[in-house]
C-alpha cells in the first residue's frame, strides 16, 4: 500500500517550503502521455499522488498495458496549482515504474523464446523508499517479485558460508525457521550445487555462472526433486535467451530495478 506518509514525502522533496511557480488560478484537465513505446506501470502510484491532492482521476490504464507515442496513461481534473504540484512527482513515479515494466517485459520476451516456464525475476537490488513501486512494475512487466524483503525467505550467501560452512549454514538457518519459509542457498561452483541440494536447500542459486556452467550444474540437480534452480549475478537482458536454454527454473536479474531506464513520458495540461 502507498501511504500518506510516502506521499508527503515525495511532495515535500519537489514542492519545498514556498512554491511561487505553481500558484496559476482556475481548473484544469492533465493528461500523462506516452513519448516512446514500452509498458505502462507506476500509474496507481501516480495517481495517488493527485488523489492526496484533492485533485480526481478521470481515467487510467492498468499497469502492465502496452503503449505507444502519443497514448494517454493517465487523466485527472481539478484545481491548476494542485494539478501542477503533482506533475513531476507524479511523472517521475510513473516513468521509472514503466521504465521497469518495460525492460521486464522485454527480458520475459527473450526467455519465451527458449523456455515456456522459466521465471525472469527482480531481487532486492532496489531504490530505497521505492521498492513497493519498482516491485508492482516487474509484476506489471510480466516478471516475478522475488522475496520482497528479508522475512519472506532464507537466502544462504557467500558471507553466510564463510562463517558458518555450507552445511551448518542451512542447519543454523533450518533450526530458526517455520516450516513454511523457504531456504535457498548460493553456490558459486558445480560441485557446490549437489552439496547445497543434499544440506536441505529448497532452491539452489547458481551465482555469476556461465550458461555452460549453468547448464552443467542443472543436470548435476536434475535428480533432487522437488528443488529449484535459479540463475543470478550480472545477468543482462542479452543474456537472457542463453540462461533460459540451461533449464533453469528462474533467472533473477538486479538490472531490472537499479538499471532500467525511465520511459519517457510527458504531462500536458489544459483541453
Amino acid at each position: 500500500m502507498i501511504t500518506d506518509t510516502q506521499i508527503e514525502q515525495w511532495l515535500r522533496e519537489d514542492i519545498g517550503h514556498h512554491d511561487v511557480t505553481n500558484q496559476v488560478p482556475g481548473e484544469t484537465v492533465g493528461r500523462l502521455v506516452a513519448k516512446e513505446s514500452g509498458v505502462a506501470a507506476g500509474l496507481e502510484a501516480a495517481a495517488a499522488v493527485f488523489e492526496y491532492l484533492d485533485v480526481p482521476v478521470t481515467d487510467r490504464l492498468e499497469d502492465g498495458t502496452a503503449v505507444e507515442p502519443g497514448d494517454e496513461l493517465l487523466q485527472v481534473v481539478g484545481s491548476a496549482r494542485e494539478v501542477l504540484r503533482g506533475e513531476r512527482v507524479a511523472v517521475n513515479l510513473a516513468g521509472h515504474a514503466s521504465g521497469i515494466a518495460t525492460r521486464t517485459r522485454e527480458a520475459v520476451d527473450l526467455a519465451r523464446t527458449e523456455s515456456e516456464d522459466v521465471a525472469i525475476a527482480a531481487t532486492r537490488k532496489t531504490t530505497p523508499g521505492l521498492r513497493g513501486v519498482e516491485k508492482r512494475a516487474v509484476v506489471a512487466g510480466g516478471g516475478d517479485t522475488h522475496r520482497l524483503d528479508l522475512s519472506h525467505m532464507v537466502m544462504v550467501k557467500d558471507n553466510h558460508v564463510a562463517e558458518l560452512g555450507l552445511e551448518d549454514a542451512v542447519e543454523h538457518f533450518q533450526e530458526q525457521t517455520s516450516f513454511a519459509t523457504k531456504v535457498e542457498v548460493e553456490v558459486e561452483t558445480i560441485a557446490d550445487a549437489p552439496r547445497a541440494a543434499e544440506a536441505g536447500a529448497d532452491i539452489v542459486l547458481l551465482d555469476n555462472m556461465t550458461p555452460e556452467q549453468t547448464e552443467a550444474s542443472v543436470s548435476e540437480l536434475a535428480d533432487y526433486e522437488g528443488v529449484l534452480v535459479e540463475a543470478s549475478g550480472g545477468i543482462t537482458t542479452e543474456d537472457v535467451p542463453a540462461y533460459a536454454a540451461t533449464g533453469v527454473d528462474v533467472i533473477s536479474m538486479g538490472s531490472l530495478t537499479h538499471s532500467a531506464p525511465s520511459l519517457d513520458l510527458s504531462f500536458r495540461t489544459g483541453e
